[in-house]
């Protein structure tokens, strides 16, 4: 287990940071800008949390996936491979990006099939999973973008990234009275109103 005595440590101080293991990196470094896109990612879902009342499996679902990031920020955080004789990095699995899978596949039978695309809008859980939605996916971009760079990446995590940002669209609509309430893209809706 992580023990934390003193916060800070004043090493950050001259904008470098320190992984698991490996020299030093930038704050800007694009694998320190990964995992703390994740680390927004995770705050925003804790936010959404505050708006699950009376949605007691979201809420379960939700701090699943919190714990699941955590892992998922320490697996970007750790470059390279095991040395032989040391102990097994965290790493994201298969197994986490398939029990996304399952909770997809279970939350989407309550829902109708979508008409058109849907807006973030509706009751304030719904927009609060929209909003991680977005972060996610930005996580998403930036750790293929590292994957260009830092071939050691495990390829899980873009999986996962893909999965989470599919669930969370998914839980928004189930907050959205199971999608009755769901805000729906009008194209072209502003030519139709006559600009009023």
């Amino acid at each position: 287990m992580v023990k934390l005595n003193k916060i800070y440590t004043r090493t950050g101080d001259d904008g470098t940071t320190g992984l698991v293991r490996g020299p030093r990196r930038e704050k800007f470094d694009l694998r320190v800008e990964a995992y703390g896109t994740v680390d927004e990612a995770n705050a925003f879902i804790g936010q959404a949390r505050l708006s699950t009342g009376g949605m007691p499996r979201i809420d379960r679902i939700l701090a699943r996936i919190q714990n699941d990031l955590f892992d998922l920020g320490s697996d970007l955080a750790t470059p390279g491979e095991d040395p032989p004789d040391g102990a097994k990095s965290l790493r994201v699995t298969q197994a986490q990006t398939k029990w996304l899978e399952r909770e997809i596949d279970h939350a989407n039978e309550k829902l109708a099939p979508l008409k058109s695309f849907v807006l973030p809008g509706g009751s304030a859980l719904a927009i609060a999973c929209h909003i991680a939605r977005t972060v996610v996916r930005r996580a998403e971009r930036i750790t293929v973008e590292l994957t260009s760079v830092e071939p050691d990446v495990n390829t899980e995590v873009i999986v996962y990234l893909n999965r989470l940002s599919d669930l969370l669209f998914v839980l928004a609509r189930l907050a959205n009275a199971n999608g009755e309430k769901d805000v729906l893209w009008v194209p072209g809706s502003f030519t139709q109103s006559n600009g009023d």
